[in-house]
């Protein structure tokens, strides 16, 4: 391997790993704050994908003015879907159940409007690249990093430094504790919940611009998120942006060096060493 090639897959790793910490950062968000596995993230995301696609190749809808659209759309659905989990008092373990069915629900539907098909959003600056040295970077790759990064700035932020993000943590650690205080824990779940689904949709119209769109690639994203957001801490926006980056270094130098075939074990490989060296996350 030539230090171009090394430096240049080790960027790619970085860029990839941007939308893995962006597609991360909801399910970790709602699995370490709110007590629920939403396997649905990864449907919405992809169904964002298609609304974008749909919206750019149909009515011409530049993808800036989709993820507009889009983020508020996805924050009501996010609503509603949290809505039926306070109804129904739904638990950890049960929300892992029931977001599964949801994902089936939605994937079946994507099948349904736009078939099973492979599907390519083409757009005029899909192959723009900014070149550093030898290095050459994707300017679409390269957007989804930068909005990873300020989403996971902002989280942060809100999460540390706002009073609603205060509260949201309070409510998390002790619910009744809170509500003792004046929080009302119900009313600042579905916020959190619908900002959740919103980074969903956002991560959707970067899946479009950037792959290639199946509805059964649904799964495929499911385990290396998974092991990103567990790895990056539940409830850190940052620590699933870093996890994102260390497993997109790590798959893309391992498809460089060793065998393209060997990447979808590496976010696991990683996972295991990490609790193995650190049982409690």
């Amino acid at each position: 391997m030539t230090v171009a090639l090394f430096l240049q897959s080790a960027v790619g790793g970085v860029l990839l790993g941007g939308i893995y910490g962006l597609l991360a950062m909801g399910l970790s968000l709602s699995w370490g704050l709110l007590k629920l596995v939403n396997l649905s993230h990864f449907a919405l995301a992809f169904l964002g994908a298609y609304l974008t696609y749909q919206l750019g190749t149909v009515h011409g809808v530049p993808a800036y003015l989709s993820a507009l659209l889009i983020a508020p759309l996805f924050f009501a659905l996010g609503i509603a879907l949290h809505s039926v989990f306070v109804r129904f008092k739904v638990k950890e373990f049960a929300s892992l159940l029931v977001t599964f069915g949801v994902t089936i629900l939605i994937e079946s539907l994507i099948q349904w409007i736009w078939s099973a098909d492979f599907l390519r959003y083409e757009t005029p600056y899909a192959q723009t690249t900014i070149r550093l040295g030898p290095i050459f970077v994707p300017v679409l790759d390269l957007s989804a990093f930068v909005c990873a990064g300020v989403l996971a700035g902002a989280a942060w932020y809100a999460l540390n430094k706002t009073m609603l993000g205060k509260a949201l943590r309070a409510a998390a650690h002790d619910a009744p504790v809170a509500s003792a205080f004046g929080i009302n824990s119900t009313r600042v779940s579905y916020i959190l919940a619908g900002l959740c689904s919103a980074t969903a949709g956002i991560a959707g119209v970067f899946i479009a611009l950037i792959g290639t769109l199946a509805p059964s690639q649904i799964e495929a994203w499911i385990g290396v998120v998974f092991a990103v957001a567990i790895i990056g801490g539940l409830g850190s926006p940052i620590g699933a942006l870093g996890a994102g980056m260390l497993i997109g270094v790590a798959e893309s130098l391992t498809m460089s060096v060793v065998n393209p075939a060997w990447a979808p074990l590496v976010a696991f490989s990683v996972l295991i060493v990490i609790l193995l060296r650190k049982p409690v996350i």
